[in-house]
């Protein structure tokens, strides 16, 4: 493995294929559009299977080379291999033959998918030689940018509406990091972020980091295929915000049959959007290659980018997969989030509500049959999204300290229940 470099060949325009060195950088300075990193996949080959996999700790770095860091990873060693559930009640309550959910409410250290990102995007910023770090977030990259800057020793900066969930606030603000409240929605948050980054020269994950940062969702779908008996599934429902995490589910599907780790297969991918903030659903609905940019009005807060960076990269991978995407309403979101915790005991955020809600609804229609088998993506825990369904899933019943006054209340419930 080149010290330099390890297994990336270059940064490479997703539009015209111009090449660029690896460096923080993530435009192309002719057509404007989107940087990915290329690797070396000849090399790869004789260097990453499914024994060495097996033989390496259960993290995300497993599948290093895959992954856009030169060297060892310094920055979340432990991150990822979260669980894959079989999840057989909530099947039932679904209507489908099997199905299977990818557990990131337990991911380390911060309760969410965006752990891998930054893991991946911070390790490749120290390579890079910087030693502050930023983003611009709807609250779940906040937290993980400043827990992982935290423990790395970096300095850090998190740039997110004024209005995000309290306690995705309090979990940036506890860890040290400067967090600076926009007015404003997320697509403004970023576009302040992408002035400040030019200016400053800090390494912000989504804006001159992203290439590197944007991979690191490639191990949430190797570990599936790992956790699958190196199978890829039939169907996968990812929930959609910038779009980028669907498109790199299937980018490590593709990589893992390239290499010959998993046989080749067909699957479809499907997209999940809050209906109020779904561009790129109503896209996908309309059979439109494009999106039309929108404002956001949704309680599924981490989902609420107005204009998706990756929204049309999103809809290419649906209609190469023959996937469907769906979006569903704030008390769907708020029904998703209780059946997959009374089913599974998994508590999820407002974007796992959003994952349960459109699954059900792509069952129903049938653009996933009921004889099936499915993943679902769940990204982020319920714990960080407390007021989104506070006063929607019930309330206490007071007692005195009393066996007469239980038996009291039992005796009512029962009653109620049998009317």
């Amino acid at each position: 493995m080149d010290k330099n470099t390890g297994f990336m060949k270059a940064l490479k325009c997703r539009e015209c294929g111009r090449e660029y060195p690896l460096e923080a950088t993530h435009v192309c300075e002719f057509d404007f559009g989107p940087l990915e990193v290329v690797y070396d996949y000849d090399r790869i080959k004789h260097s990453l299977t499914r024994a060495v996999i097996k033989s390496r700790p259960q993290s995300m770095w497993r599948y290093r080379e895959l992954l856009p860091v030169a060297g060892e990873p310094t920055v979340g060693c432990q991150v990822g291999y979260t669980p894959l559930v079989k999840a057989d009640r909530l099947a039932k309550r679904l209507g489908i033959r099997e199905l299977w959910v990818k557990n990131d409410t337990v991911n380390y250290p911060t309760l969410s998918f965006k752990d891998r990102v930054v893991s991946v995007a911070l390790s490749r910023a120290r390579e890079l030689g910087f030693s502050t770090v930023a983003c611009a977030s709807t609250g779940n990259l906040a937290n993980s940018v400043a827990a992982n800057a935290a423990a790395a020793g970096l300095k850090a900066y998190v740039f997110i509406p004024s209005d995000l969930e309290q306690g995705k606030v309090v979990n940036s603000l506890v860890y040290g990091a400067h967090v600076i409240g926009i007015r404003g929605h997320y697509d403004e948050v970023n576009r302040l972020c992408a002035e400040i980054a030019g200016k400053y020269g800090w390494a912000f994950v989504n804006v001159n980091m992203r290439p590197y940062y944007a991979e690191g969702s490639k191990s949430m779908g190797f570990e599936i295929l790992e956790q699958l008996g190196w199978t890829v599934p039939q169907h996968t429902v990812v929930c959609m915000a910038s779009g980028s995490l669907l498109t790199k589910i299937h980018k490590s599907y593709q990589e893992f049959m390239k290499l010959g780790i998993v046989a080749e297969s067909r699957y479809k991918v499907h997209g999940a959007q809050a209906t109020g903030c779904s561009p790129i659903s109503t896209a996908q609905k309309a059979g439109l290659d494009f999106f039309k940019p929108v404002k956001p009005n949704t309680i599924a807060k981490s989902l609420a980018i107005g204009t998706p960076a990756d929204g049309f990269y999103a809809l290419k991978v649906m209609k190469e997969t023959g996937g469907a995407a769906e979006d569903v309403t704030d008390d769907e979101v708020r029904e998703g989030i209780k059946l997959l915790a009374e089913t599974e005991g998994i508590f999820a955020e407002t974007a796992g509500g959003v994952t349960v809600g459109v699954a059900k609804k792509l069952i129903a229609s049938g653009h996933i049959p009921q004889d099936a088998s499915a993943v679902l993506c769940i990204t982020g825990n319920g714990l960080k999204t407390l007021d989104a369904i506070a006063g929607h899933v019930g309330q206490t019943r007071e007692i005195k300290p009393s066996l007469r006054e239980f038996e009291a209340l039992l005796d009512k419930e029962n009653k109620l229940i049998n009317a």
